[in-house]
């Protein structure tokens, strides 16, 4: 690379001088002083070109980024040499020149010699939006009349603002509460009605076995009636304190321990039946159940004869404790 520094070669004079060479008299009497100087050439007569923005395009642009702008200025030797000159700046509206640098090159195109100038300008990009970069001037002093002016196009620019994870973070946290939180009421929900669609098939076997017991309110056994409607009982209140009905509120216990002293806690008939409906009654979690806990109790242990009528008052007593309809 070299530094083409050189004064205008006298181009313009020479061209203008050979312009008007036909109206020279042939007199060869010296021009006036006051003749009209002859037009100066311009850019394009003398082979010059100017070209701005990087080969490929402008690069993504962030809001506080430092960019590079390169403008070139070439023409064809040709034995002259050209001092180019910056007359202008890269600042516009949103944008800030922060430096200028210059590189000088020559290189052989279709066979001439072309000699070329590369102004790198680092812009700032402070603000955002659609911006432009204005057209670069330079002027080429010359030997006789006004400096050749150049002017670059401007070039339209896009600065977006900075990237930030921060809200697509927190985007991504909220949706997968949002998520989990759905997925949850939807367990919830499923368990509830799962819960539902037990108790209330619980009920339902319930009801039809009080049923069938109404219909052996004359036929039955009074014994075996009763004790048949305990077991009953104690079904209803395992499916409606669970494995709670084992716990008394002072620690005591409402499951009759098995032979190896482990209280009925799982789900089931055998867990039903352990319950002990005497316990709870005393502790006052069955409110209302005293009179037909004694009978199931008088029931295990002999009892006396029954009639039907009595069989069936039991029986509605029963269903109303229990809730249960016809």
């Amino acid at each position: 690379m070299e530094n083409d520094s050189l004064n205008v070669k006298n181009v313009a004079a020479d061209s203008a001088l050979n312009a008007g060479a036909g109206s020279v008299p042939d007199s060869g009497a010296s021009l006036d002083s006051g003749a009209v100087a002859p037009a100066m050439p311009t850019p394009e007569q003398l082979g010059i070109s100017i070209t701005a923005g990087p080969a490929g395009g402008m690069p993504a642009i962030t809001v506080g980024d430092t960019f590079e702008f390169p403008v070139t200025v070439s023409w064809s030797v040709q034995g002259s040499a050209l001092l180019v000159v910056p007359a202008g700046s890269a600042n516009a509206k949103g944008l800030t020149q922060v430096g200028l640098s210059q590189e000088s090159s020559r290189s052989v195109k279709d066979g001439k010699e072309i000699a070329s100038i590369t102004f790198t300008y680092r812009i700032a990009a402070q603000d955002t939006g659609n911006l432009h970069i204005p057209a670069m001037r330079f002027e080429i002093p010359a030997q006789m009349g006004q400096p050749i002016d150049l002017r670059s196009e401007s070039v339209d620019i896009r600065v977006e603002e900075p990237f930030n994870p921060l809200p697509i973070a927190v985007g991504a946290v909220v949706a997968l509460c949002v998520l989990f939180a759905g997925l949850w009421r939807a367990k919830r929900r499923a368990a509830a009605r799962e819960a539902v669609a037990t108790k209330n098939a619980a009920q339902e076997a319930l009801r039809e076995r009080m049923m069938v017991l109404k219909q052996r309110v004359n036929v039955a056994d009074s014994r075996e009636w009763l004790l048949e409607l305990e077991s009953i009982a104690k079904e209803f209140v395992f499916e409606k304190f669970g494995a709670d009905a084992g716990s008394g509120k002072d620690g005591g216990s409402g499951l009759n321990l098995g032979k190896d002293g482990a209280g009925g806690s799982s789900a089931g008939f055998e867990s039903a039946a352990a319950v002990n409906l005497d316990a709870l009654v005393k502790e006052g979690r069955l409110e209302g159940w005293e009179t037909i806990v004694e009978e199931f109790a008088h029931a295990r242990y002999g009892g006396g004869k029954r009639d039907g009528f009595e069989n069936r008052e039991t029986w509605k007593a029963a269903m109303r404790l229990m809730g249960i309809e016809e």
